[in-house]
């Protein structure tokens, strides 16, 4: 394929990633954010698996993760009286480079963003997208202050409530997955925490992860299923009012999600759940979507992140094997959807109580698991995604 030009509007997770391997791939790449900085929901953290990390290394961009947040090796599991359950080994926790990663989002965002930039690709903080326009030979973006980018192909990495989508598939619409999920940061540790590990509760009511870092912070998840919280209320909502909320529901078990919640004093949020039906359309000519953009499923498997990260490597395979951009859209999106909308509809029935997952833990979306055949073929660099096709 000739030497494409492409816009990658966003420039989160997804966003950030699809420039490190369309830039590795050999494509011109420009990146165009909105925020005017480089973090967004800075109060937010994430896990990354074992898969997402996997792809990272196929952009050689493992030593830029590995240099902020701390690994997870191995995944507890407590029932609502704090008794443990399991106790086992999270993914592929003997390899160093691959081994589950606890992060800021925001933190991950700039240390991505860091990476584009040295690797010589243009980012343009500020530029929010308003309207796309193709032409015979390419595509322009319009953004909110007048200005214009043309190039081949343009990459919608604009996240859960993406411009791009909007644009190329209005009828698309993020709902409500059954939970409100709350996020927080305390500088207190459980007396029983261990290193390296996550602690899941299975509470009586509320689903409760936590994780200490070598520096005694706890980053702590909490999932309640209710009906969706107000916009209005998660805008104008305070720490206290969320710990008012949540304190009582932890308070009817035995483990240490209450004390955790009590000691946390500002960083604390809270988000509606939310999903993309299956099926939601991904491209429109010569506009893609990808990641949240795409296929945003409920936070219960814990693979948004990561699933955006293999979008990215498969994304520029695509487009660096097949002989032409049309083909190369198919091919992607062909190897794709199944694995991410498995995700989406294994997320959300956790979400909603409606699916258990056949271990102690959530599994890597989309019917495999970290270090499986297909998926390590479907991001190892040297292979012709081509070839994978029956």
């Amino acid at each position: 394929m000739t030497r494409l030009r492409v816009l990658v509007v966003g420039g989160g997770i997804a966003g950030a990633a699809a420039a490190l391997a369309l830039h590795k791939a050999g494509f011109d790449v420009a990146v165009y954010e909105a925020h005017p900085d480089s973090a967004e929901d800075i109060g937010a953290f994430l896990t990354l698996a074992s898969n997402g990390m996997r792809a990272l290394a196929e952009l050689d961009a493992s030593p830029t993760v590995t240099a902020i947040g701390f690994p997870l090796t191995s995944m507890r599991v407590v029932d609502d009286t704090g008794a443990e359950v399991a106790h086992v080994p999270l993914g592929e926790a003997g390899t160093p480079h691959l081994q589950y990663r606890c992060l800021r989002r925001g933190d991950l965002n700039a240390a991505l963003q860091a990476e584009v930039t040295r690797r010589g690709v243009g980012i343009r903080h500020g530029a929010r997208l308003v309207g796309i326009e193709e032409g015979p030979d390419g595509v322009t973006a319009h953004f909110a202050d007048g200005s214009t980018a043309t190039g081949d192909l343009l990459i919608g990495a604009d996240g859960l409530t993406s411009t791009v989508r909007r644009l190329i598939a209005p009828d698309a619409r993020p709902g409500y997955a059954g939970q409100y999920v709350f996020y927080g940061c305390t500088g207190a540790a459980p007396e029983s925490a261990e290193g390296e590990t996550i602690t899941m509760v299975r509470g009586s009511t509320v689903a409760f992860g936590y994780a200490v870092s070598p520096t005694g912070e706890t980053y702590w998840f909490a999932r309640v299923s209710d009906t969706p919280l107000a916009a209005d209320d998660i805008a104008h909502g305070t720490p206290t009012r969320w710990r008012d909320l949540l304190l009582p529901l932890l308070r009817k078990d035995t483990t240490p999600a209450a004390d955790l919640v009590a000691a946390t004093p500002d960083h604390l949020m809270v988000t509606n759940a939310t999903e993309l039906p299956t099926g939601t359309p991904w491209r429109s000519g010569r506009a893609l979507v990808i990641g949240d953009a795409a296929h945003a499923a409920s936070p219960a498997t814990g693979q948004g992140a990561s699933m955006a990260l293999e979008d990215a490597v498969v994304l520029a395979k695509s487009l660096r094997d097949a002989p032409d951009t049309d083909e190369a859209l198919s091919l992607y999106e062909t190897l794709r959807r199944p694995r991410v909308e498995h995700n989406i509809t294994v997320s959300g029935g956790i979400s909603r109580g409606t699916h258990t997952p056949s271990g102690p833990g959530p599994r890597a979306g989309g019917g495999n698991r970290p270090g499986d055949d297909e998926l390590i073929r479907h991001l190892e660099w040297g292979t012709d995604l081509r070839r994978l096709m029956p």
